[in-house]
């Protein structure tokens, strides 16, 4: 019975360095309080939960409702991620800016903070937590070992590609990370700028870059590369959107 690669741990731990590289180059460049970090951890850790408890509620009825459209559940997914992850950013920062526990040039840690609790956290921690507990378990064997593989052969039959199949995976994995890194960081900078200026268009401009999420139930109908250079493009267009705004 073939095993996890174990290439495949490359994947989280270079998200995962990645993530603390950003925050450490950014404190040492301007500066990111406990405070910054506290809040996107609220801001981050509330959406997760909103979204949680959300879903529980309306999918079963949704997923009736939709009648398997790719379209809808995008839509369904979007905006969850606009309501829930863009605006609860947002009303975390007017809090935090009221309490004089962020200031303006804590936009773009804010906005990493975001992006280091999905993808250090919430993402990459628990995919290396997973993938060793795959591999320990197929190695020992036995029934469980054998009921492991079958499930993760019908799921993710990628973990059992040969090496070079596998850095593939691996490096549009990465990308995707970084993508999402973008997309945090330019919400989450609209965010603050937005409550520390009282100017309502940095917010507007930030909602609809949660509907990044929208893609995701079509990854599976295309290529990965193509869907991960869409993902990245949207990403890009997110940052340079919120410098161009928010320097005029």
């Amino acid at each position: 019975m073939q095993n996890v690669d174990p290439i495949f741990i490359l994947e989280p731990i270079i998200v995962i360095a990645l993530s603390i590289g950003t925050i450490v180059f950014w404190h040492r460049k301007e500066g990111i309080t406990k405070y910054v970090l506290g809040f996107s951890l609220l801001a981050y850790g509330g959406a997760i939960a909103a979204k949680v408890a959300f879903q529980y509620l309306t999918a079963p009825s949704f997923l009736v409702i939709s009648q398997g459209s790719l379209a809808l559940l995008g839509l369904y997914l979007g905006l969850q991620t606009v309501i829930f992850e863009v605006g609860g950013a947002f009303l975390v920062a007017r809090f935090a800016v009221s309490r004089r526990k962020m200031k303006k040039s804590d936009g773009v840690g804010y906005g990493l903070g975001l992006a280091f609790w999905e993808n250090a956290v919430l993402l990459s921690a628990t995919s290396l937590l997973s993938l060793l507990l795959y591999y320990i378990t197929i190695a020992q064997g036995g029934a469980a070992a054998g009921s492991l593989y079958t499930l993760l052969s019908k799921s993710q039959p990628q973990l059992f590609s040969p090496p070079i199949e596998g850095l593939q995976f691996i490096g549009w994995g990465i990308l995707e990370r970084i993508s999402s890194l973008m997309a945090h960081l330019a919400w989450g900078y609209l965010c603050l700028k937005s409550a520390i200026a009282h100017e309502k268009a940095y917010f507007l401009l930030a909602l609809p870059m949660g509907l990044i999420d929208f893609l995701v139930p079509f990854a599976g109908t295309m290529p990965v590369s193509l869907f991960e250079i869409i993902v990245f493009m949207l990403a890009t267009f997110c940052v340079l959107g919120a410098v161009y705004v928010t320097r005029r």
